[in-house]
């Protein structure tokens, strides 16, 4: 590596739109950012990939599978 063309890399405080806070190394001095993994909807578990597209549905759907038929 060429010395004196990369940036320094120090602690940077990173603040979520839900107040929650914590430290990751970069060149800048603090970042704002929307979602964290602490509010982000698939991370706390409110949402998974098969709910959100409706794979479940669908998959019941062209089988011809229903809740009546599956719980007996």
């Amino acid at each position: 590596m060429k010395k004196g063309i990369h940036p320094e890399y120090k602690p940077c405080k990173v603040t979520c739109a839900c107040g929650e806070t914590f430290e990751v190394l970069s060149n800048k001095d603090e970042v704002t950012v929307e979602v964290c993994s602490k509010c982000h909807p698939f991370y706390t578990g409110k949402q998974s990939h098969t709910s959100r597209r409706g794979g479940v549905d669908k998959f019941n759907k062209k089988y011809g599978y229903n809740q009546e038929k599956t719980a007996n």
